[in-house]
C-alpha cells in the first residue's frame, strides 16, 4: 500500500474497475433517477434503474483514464453552469505556465461549485485541472467518495477526533500537498478556511497556511511556502442559492448559540449549489505569493488582501450595503447608482427584493450581512485599514 492511498484520488488504472462499481451502485443509481426524474423517482424507480445503468455503461464505454473521465463530464458541467449562471468569467489564469503545478488557495462558499469553477477556468485555458481536497465529511457514502475521488479528489481528515490521529492526519495530508506539486507536478485546491463563509466574510485560516509547513518542518517556513507557488483565488458570486439556507443557521446560531445539521442536510446543500441559480460568476487568480513570510497570520493576511480585493462585486452586494445596519459610514463606498446602469440595477434590485420577501423577517439581517460583507472587506483593503 502506498504511502498515500488512503486520500490520494484514483490513478488511471482504478477507473474502469470504480466505474463498473458505480453502475452496480444502488443508491447511486437513486440518485441519478431522484436528479434526473424526479417524477418518476418513487413508483418506477425500480424499473428506470437498470435502463440508467445500461445507458451510463454505454456512455462511459471505453473510459479508461482520469483526463478521458473528465473530458467525456466536461459538455456535463458545461451544460450545468450554462442552466444556473448567467455566464462565468474568470482572470489571471494567462499567468499560468504549462508544465508547473500551483497551490490554489479560495474562499470557500459553495461545496462542490468552488471547485468546480476553478477547474472550469483552468480547463477552458487549456491546463491540467488542480487535484481537489474534500472533507471526508462529505463522503459518508461509498459512491461519493467513488465519484470524487475520480475527479482527482482526494480525501481531508475532518472527522477525527484524537489529537494524535489529527496531527497525523495534518501530516500526511501536508505531504501529499507538498509530493502532490514538487514531485507528481499536479495543482492543488484548497479552501481558505474549514467549512463555507456562510456570512461572506472570507478569511484564512492560519492553521491551514501551518499545515502546508508540518510535513517539510526542517525547512523555513517560507522557503516552504514559495515552493508551493502559493495562489491566492477569488470565487465571487452574484446570487448564492444557499443563501437563505444559511441566513437560517447563522440566525439559528445567533439565537442558540449553536446548530446541528439535519440527516441529508449536505446533500441538500451540495443538489442546491449545483442547480440553483447563481447570475453571474467570476474567478480571479492572483499572482503566486512571492513574498516571504515566517508568520502564517502575517502570510494570512497577505492572502486576504489578495483574495478580497480580488473578489468582483456585483450590484447585489451594494444593495445590501446600503439596507446593512452595521454599515460601517466612514468607509468612502459608492452608491449602486454610481457604478451600475439603470438596467442592470433595476434588474438586480427586483431579484434582490424577492430573496428578502422569501426569507423570514428575523432571517432577513443574516441575509444582508452575506452580500453586504464582502463589500466592507473589500473596501477596508483599499483604504489600506486592517481587516
Amino acid at each position: 500500500m502506498g504511502e498515500f492511498d488512503a486520500i490520494r484520488p484514483y490513478d488511471d488504472s482504478e477507473v474502469k474497475a470504480v466505474l463498473k462499481r458505480l453502475l452496480k451502485d444502488q443508491a447511486f443509481l437513486d440518485t441519478i433517477i431522484h436528479f434526473r426524474f424526479p417524477r418518476f423517482a418513487g413508483p418506477m424507480g425500480w424499473l428506470l434503474k437498470p435502463m440508467v445503468a445500461r445507458k451510463l455503461g454505454r456512455e462511459f464505454a471505453g473510459i479508461e483514464s482520469v483526463a478521458a473521465l473528465q473530458d467525456k463530464v466536461e459538455m456535463y458541467v458545461d451544460h450545468t453552469i450554462e442552466r444556473a449562471t448567467d455566464g462565468v468569467t474568470y482572470t489571471g489564469v494567462e499567468q499560468f505556465k504549462s508544465g508547473n503545478a500551483y497551490l490554489f488557495l479560495a474562499n470557500h462558499r459553495d461545496i462542490v461549485m468552488d471547485p468546480a469553477f476553478v477547474n472550469y477556468a483552468v480547463y477552458h485555458a487549456g491546463l491540467p485541472t488542480p487535484r481537489i481536497a474534500i472533507g471526508d465529511n462529505l463522503l459518508q457514502r461509498p459512491f461519493v467518495s467513488d465519484l470524487m475521488r475520480l475527479n482527482k479528489s482526494f480525501i481531508v481528515h475532518r472527522s477525527i477526533s484524537g489529537r494524535r490521529e489529527k496531527l497525523a492526519a495534518w501530516q500526511l495530508l501536508s505531504a501529499y500537498i507538498s509530493h502532490s506539486i514538487r514531485n507528481d507536478c499536479q495543482s492543488i485546491w484548497i479552501a481558505q478556511a474549514e467549512g463555507r463563509a456562510k456570512d461572506g466574510d472570507d478569511r484564512t485560516d492560519p492553521a491551514i497556511l501551518k499545515m502546508f509547513h508540518m510535513s517539510r518542518r526542517e525547512e523555513p517556513f517560507a522557503e516552504v511556502i514559495h515552493s508551493l507557488n502559493l495562489t491566492p483565488v477569488s470565487i465571487s458570486y452574484e446570487y448564492d442559492p444557499c443563501d437563505a439556507a444559511k441566513a437560517r443557521e447563522l440566525y439559528i446560531r445567533a439565537t442558540t448559540g449553536t446548530y446541528k445539521k439535519a440527516p441529508g442536510e449536505d446533500d441538500l446543500s451540495i443538489a442546491l449549489g449545483i442547480t440553483g441559480y447563481k447570475g453571474r460568476v467570476h474567478i480571479n487568480f492572483s499572482p503566486p505569493v512571492t513574498a516571504y513570510h515566517e508568520d502564517t497570520r502575517e502570510l494570512a493576511a497577505e492572502i486576504d488582501r489578495k483574495i478580497l480585493s480580488g473578489y468582483r462585486l456585483f450590484p447585489v452586494h451594494y444593495l445590501a450595503w446600503e439596507q446593512w445596519a452595521e454599515a460601517d459610514a466612514t468607509l468612502q463606498v459608492p452608491k449602486a447608482s454610481a457604478l451600475f446602469d439603470a438596467q442592470e440595477l433595476e434588474q438586480a434590485r427586483e431579484e434582490w427584493q424577492r430573496r428578502l420577501q422569501d426569507c423570514p423577517t428575523e432571517h432577513r439581517p443574516y441575509l444582508i450581512q452575506q452580500y453586504a460583507t464582502p463589500v466592507r472587506n473589500q473596501y477596508r483593503v483599499k483604504a489600506g485599514l486592517p481587516l
